[in-house]
């Protein structure tokens, strides 16, 4: 697994490739809390183009930042997820509490929303 985090602006993209499981969600945990620190973040966009598998723990990563997003104010979207790895969001209802689209742009275009 692999991750990399890119910044525009105030906008910082969390790129996710592979296998996403109990041993590597301490990576994503890491990534997204060193952004959390950063002043500037105003947005957070995940890119899951190349995510191929999600386990119950990389889910758990996404769920334990939901209420520091709210409190800090920070738009978060996750984008580009396969269908396969969609449905594992969906079956146990963490597209309700999370914000899933399918590509940047609309993740981009929802945050201006949000």
């Amino acid at each position: 697994m692999k991750i990399t985090v890119s910044q525009e602006s105030y906008t910082y993209y969390i790129q996710i490739e592979g296998d996403l499981d109990a041993s590597s969600s301490i990576q994503l945990d890491e990534a997204i809390k060193d952004t959390l620190q950063k002043k500037e973040v105003k947005k957070i966009l995940f890119d899951c183009t190349q995510l191929n598998y999600i386990s119950s723990a990389g889910l758990g990563v996404f769920m334990s930042y939901i209420r520091d997003f709210e409190n800090k104010k920070i738009k978060h979207v996750i984008f580009g997820l396969s269908d396969k790895v969609k449905s594992v969001f969906e079956i146990l209802g963490l597209d309700k509490l999370l914000h899933i689209v399918k590509t940047k742009e609309e993740a981009s275009v929802l945050t201006n929303g949000l």
